[in-house]
């Protein structure tokens, strides 16, 4: 028996598709600073998602993502300026270091719950970033800087146009929105939504929560990895502060929230929002003073949390409803 093609379904595959023909339009990605914004989005788009596995789909909040996300940054800068070597090398070992770590870290911190676990990630990021800011091997506080390397998908480096951060950008947010997508019609979805609606209930049906969580956990820290393997080569240098930060951090929670927590379109949804908000204001707004994008960021997500907790996806789905809904006509039994 063949699966339905639901609505979901089909605007995945249309949204694909507009994505993939976008850059081969004249003047539709190039050298543009909207090419640049269209990357972006795509970029936090996929570390949102990443970040929805474990917070949204299992129930679990961290604040410590930001430390995956360097780890696979510095993975991929390592490669480059350490080794002399390719950074496909180091985004894969970046990936399954951040996965290894996910686990060590989280293993106690599984001990706590509710708030008390989110407050530990807390202190895990800044334990790292101080860490990584006095490891000369890694390059200290001043970070790494790339070299000049060649153009073209060996190096995955790009001068002269922005096509091929593009296509790289939307390949990784197709691979972690695909395995979201795998997860939410597996039994691993219903495992980590069973932890996330009650652990104890979930456990006396037989769920090992414990393992659930680190595998969640797990996978959800690879794929923020493989996110910053793509940033420190589409900005071309890494340093503790840019990619192991409360800042960084903050951006996983504050796009899910707003696009919609434990929802597949939620995170694409708020990165659409918060990322060319953030972007053109910082190109046409900064003469009013830094933080103005977050300033009104934060006047969007106080407003969408008073109208609809859910976020934008909830917004969506109570319109959907009302629309749908046909009222019953007079003498009608």
């Amino acid at each position: 028996m063949t699966k339905k093609t639901t609505l979901s379904d089909r605007l995945w595959y249309l949204f694909l598709a507009a994505a993939l023909v976008l850059p081969f339009i004249p003047g539709g990605i190039g050298n543009s600073f909207h090419g640049h914004v269209l990357t972006m989005v795509l970029l936090y788009a996929a570390m949102a998602q990443a970040w929805n596995i474990i917070s949204g789909y299992c129930g679990q909040t961290s604040f410590g993502h930001a430390v995956f996300f360097g780890i696979g940054a510095y993975g991929a800068a390592m490669a480059v300026v350490q080794f002399n070597t390719l950074p496909w090398y180091g985004a894969p070992v970046g990936a399954v270091v951040a996965a290894v770590t996910s686990v060590l870290i989280s293993a106690p911190c599984f001990k706590l719950k509710g708030h008390y676990f989110a407050i530990a990630t807390f202190a895990i990021v800044e334990i790292f970033s101080r860490l990584f800011m006095i490891w000369d091997w890694v390059g200290g506080a001043i970070g790494l800087d790339y070299p000049i390397l060649d153009d073209g998908w060996r190096n995955f480096s790009w001068s002269s146009d922005k096509n091929g951060y593009y296509l790289g950008a939307l390949a990784l947010f197709t691979l972690i929105f695909g395995v979201v997508r795998w997860i939410e019609s597996h039994r691993m979805g219903y495992y980590f939504r069973a932890v996330r609606e009650g652990q104890e209930t979930a456990e006396s049906l037989g769920v090992h929560s414990t393992a659930v969580k680190l595998s969640a956990m797990a996978l959800s820290a690879g794929l923020t990895a493989l996110c910053g393997a793509f940033f420190a080569q589409y900005n071309y240098r890494v340093d503790p502060p840019m990619v192991m930060s409360l800042d960084i951090s903050m951006k996983f929670l504050l796009i899910t929230i707003l696009g919609g927590l434990g929802t597949f379109w939620g995170p694409l949804l708020g990165a659409a929002v918060l990322i060319p908000l953030q972007e053109y204001t910082r190109a046409y707004l900064s003469h009013l003073g830094s933080g103005v994008d977050l300033i009104i960021f934060g006047i969007i997500i106080i407003l969408t949390m008073i109208k609809q907790p859910m976020g934008i996806m909830g917004i969506i789905r109570g319109v959907t409803r009302r629309t749908s809904t046909v009222p019953a006509k007079e003498g009608d039994a």
